[in-house]
């Protein structure tokens, strides 16, 4: 009959507490020799009282104490004299003693896992004197174990990689468990392993636990991960063993054996002609099952008529090939281009040659449109000359272009003006001939670049550019000069012959044959008795001098006139000055002053002198009296005008009513009656050409005539008045007029409040003024009584 796990479990605790209990007497005052121990009054003995261990099962379940075991003395005589005491761990609180007896039990569920033992300490006292009558003994109770803990994989789950295709018993993973009952007593902490899922992939080792493959080529296209449920059970794998699982998840790498194929045999792509070099014309790719380093290809084109146009290169990331252009493609010359590709594996594994080549071939066919090209130049640079004296007009060199399509349209020139902003040239729109526009300077500008543009008649958007480098020739067109402003000095000691001055000329042109110049004196200075000029040949000319004795309050000046001459065809010349200053030198010979010295007077001044000097003086003296007689006439006011001039200002309100209190700061009667004469007022700093008297009046003068006076006088006031803007400013004036037929309907005019004029004539003028007649009306109706 087979017996359950609790069963078994309980039949194992029976059977440990019946051998624990058939071995108390050998437990029980097991002999050996002591030394002896003495009591007063008493002779000496021996006595047996060491202790070996005792055994106890873990884990008891029961309700009652655990009987451990019976200390005992030789002393005792069963009559309770003697008391024991159990000290040590656990005393009391696991382990508790009959002190009668000497029975111990335990209190508490035992765990070996936990403790494995306890050691205490026994002793026997006399219960009357509490003294021990037998020495203190040191005994172990010992924990029995019992399979209570099932296989634990600490490190579990687990994952691994193996290789596919890998032959059968290629070890994947170890799996470890561990079993915390006591591996020294029985097979409750031996393991055995066995695989729950996995099979018929994998297999392991019952002892090592140790995984490997089970079947052989595995592919990992097919499948590239197993999951895997690994047990360990204890009592070697006896029933009623304990047991525990994990998984292993088992991924399978890769390898290359797969070839590449490319999924067609033959593809076709169409470009325009126009495409730039370097552009991507196709990205074809060959499958490859494989992945990494094992899926990396490389191509290449192995045939075809445009090796030499295309080239093909991988991508690092995507494993495509990426057909590029290497030469401008041209519809008109070649309409199409055929190209045979190969794929191959870069790292190819030989292990598996015999699947196949690991390489693949295809045929790519291009086809090139036509598009709409611009005008092409028969070169992209033209070089051209031209003489810098060449004339207005004059034909440079010819520019040529066509259009490249097949329908060859006319094609018409211009300059890009962005490339000649002086607009020096100009072009022919049909023929591309280059003429002068201006006359042209080598010297300002050597070579002009400019960009033509060609268009095409049908379709001017089409536009082609050339470009052209024009060189100006140099003629002999400017003079030589010296090549610095020299300072020369003479010295007042210096002896004849003595070389003053090197002096060297520049020129702007260029010759072929480089410049060559000759220096002479003009022929006015030729004849000179101070200096003289001595030609170098060597582009330089020495100025020297012909006497001695130089003075420099005789003269501290020469202008020294020098005629240099190049030497182009015609040669031109130019008469330069060359200024020597006498000066005092050192005996070194260097200058220490040039400015002429004063002479002192031996006996007072001319008559001339004074006369001079008092003008000076009278000079200054009207200059003074002049500037102060300005400042004080600054000072004065511009206006003839004693009383202050005081302004008063308008004040507005936004209200409808107010009566007088609204204009007390202004005077309206000069706005409502031209009659009134403002007093005129003259300027000091303006004579008035015409001097008028009195304003005229306006009594029976046409309408015109009144505005026309009116802006005569407002005009002849600003011509007079210091605080007027500007003689040329606008000036806007509010006039209406004069002579209205309702006269004025402001009360400025009122004499008061209580004014005896008739407004009732108010309400026939409409219901505009309505209001005013409901004021000012003396009907029923009135608000004022």
């Amino acid at each position: 009959m087979k017996l359950g796990k609790v069963e078994f479990c309980h039949f194992l605790q029976i059977l440990a507490l019946f051998l624990c209990l058939s071995g108390m007497n050998q437990a029980e005052l097991t002999r050996s020799r002591s030394k002896p121990y003495f009591q007063s009054g008493r002779t000496r003995t021996k006595r047996s009282w060491v202790w070996n261990q005792f055994f106890v099962l873990e884990e008891y379940m029961g309700t009652d104490p655990l009987y451990v075991g019976k200390l005992h003395s030789d002393v005792d005589k069963g009559d309770g004299s003697i008391k024991y005491i159990l000290s040590g761990e656990g005393a009391s609180s696991i382990f508790i003693i009959d002190e009668n007896t000497g029975d111990i039990h335990a209190t508490k569920r035992l765990d070996r896992e936990e403790q494995a033992y306890y050691t205490l300490r026994a002793q026997a006292l006399d219960r009357l004197t509490n003294k021990p009558v037998e020495p203190e003994s040191e005994f172990v109770i010992k924990i029995q174990d019992i399979n209570d803990n099932e296989p634990k994989f600490l490190d579990g789950p687990y994952t691994a990689g193996v290789p596919e295709m890998s032959p059968v018993g290629t070890s994947v993973v170890q799996v470890t468990a561990t079993d915390a009952d006591d591996p020294t007593y029985g097979n409750s902490a031996r393991v055995v392993y066995s695989i729950l899922q996995g099979q018929p992939y994998f297999s392991v080792e019952p002892k090592t636990g140790v995984i490997k493959t089970a079947l052989p080529n595995m592919d990992r296209e097919a499948k590239d991960q197993y999951l895997l449920v690994i047990q360990a059970k204890d009592m070697v794998g006896q029933n009623g063993g304990l047991s525990g699982t994990t998984s292993v998840t088992v991924t399978l790498t890769d390898v290359n054996d797969n070839p590449p194929r490319f999924p067609r045999r033959s593809y076709q792509y169409n470009v325009p002609e126009s495409l730039p070099v370097a552009s991507v014309v196709a990205r074809i790719k060959a499958a490859d099952a494989d992945v990494g380093p094992n899926a990396e290809m490389e191509y290449k084109i192995v045939d075809g008529d445009g090796l030499g146009v295309f080239k093909i290169s991988v991508d690092k990331d995507t494993q495509e090939g990426i057909i590029t252009i290497q030469k401008e493609l041209d519809f008109e010359a070649k309409t199409s281009y055929t190209l045979r590709i190969e794929a191959a594996n870069m790292h190819v594994d030989p292990r598996f040659l015999s699947l196949g080549p690991f390489s693949d071939m295809t045929t790519v066919k291009i086809i090139v449109e036509d598009v709409d090209e611009p005008p092409v130049f028969t070169s992209r640079l033209y070089s051209m000359v031209v003489s810098e004296a060449a004339k207005v007009g004059t034909i440079i060199g010819t520019v040529a272009a066509h259009d490249p399509d097949a329908s060859n349209s006319p094609v018409r020139y211009s300059i890009d003006r962005n490339t000649d902003l002086e607009r020096y040239f100009n072009i022919d729109a049909n023929s591309g001939v280059i003429t002068t526009a201006k006359s042209l300077d080598r010297e300002t500008n050597a070579v002009h670049n400019i960009t033509v543009l060609a268009m095409e008649s049908q379709n001017p958007a089409q536009i082609g550019r050339g470009y052209v480098a024009i060189t100006i020739l140099d003629i002999n067109d400017n003079a030589p000069e010296f090549a610095m402003e020299y300072e020369t000095t003479v010295c007042e000691n210096a002896q004849p012959g003595q070389v003053i001055q090197k002096i060297s000329a520049i020129d702007k042109d260029d010759p072929p044959n480089g410049h060559q110049f000759y220096f002479s004196l003009t022929a006015e200075a030729a004849n000179n008795h101070n200096f003289t000029l001595q030609d170098n040949k060597d582009n330089t000319a020495t100025i020297l001098t012909k006497r001695n004795g130089f003075r420099r309050q005789e003269q501290s000046v020469f202008y020294l006139p020098i005629f240099i001459v190049d030497s182009g065809s015609p040669s031109l010349s130019s008469t330069n000055t060359l200024t020597i200053r006498v000066c005092d030198c050192d005996a070194d010979g260097i200058a220490q002053t040039c400015n002429a010295e004063a002479y002192i007077l031996p006996a007072g001044l001319s008559t001339g002198a004074l006369i001079a000097i008092l003008a000076c003086v009278l000079t200054l003296l009207v200059l003074v009296l002049l500037i102060v007689t300005m400042r004080r006439r600054k000072k004065e006011p511009l206006i003839f005008d004693e009383e202050r001039d005081i302004r008063e200002n308008i004040v507005r309100y936004d209200d409808e009513g107010g009566g007088e209190e609204d204009t007390e700061a202004f005077d309206m009667a000069a706005l409502r009656n031209l009659n009134i004469m403002r007093d005129t007022k003259t300027r000091r700093d303006v004579t008035p050409e015409i001097q008028f008297l009195s304003r005229p009046t306006f009594k029976s003068i046409p309408d015109n005539v009144i505005f026309r006076e009116f802006i005569w006088e407002r005009l002849k006031e600003a011509d007079v008045d210091p605080c007027a803007p500007p003689y040329d400013s606008l000036q806007t004036y509010a006039f209406e007029g004069n002579g209205s037929v309702a006269e004025s309907l402001s009360s400025l005019d009122s004499i008061s409040s209580n004014s005896d004029q008739n407004y009732d004539y108010l309400s026939d003028w409409g219901p505009r003024f309505k209001r005013l007649a409901d004021m000012y009306g003396t009907g029923p109706d009135c608000l004022y009584s």
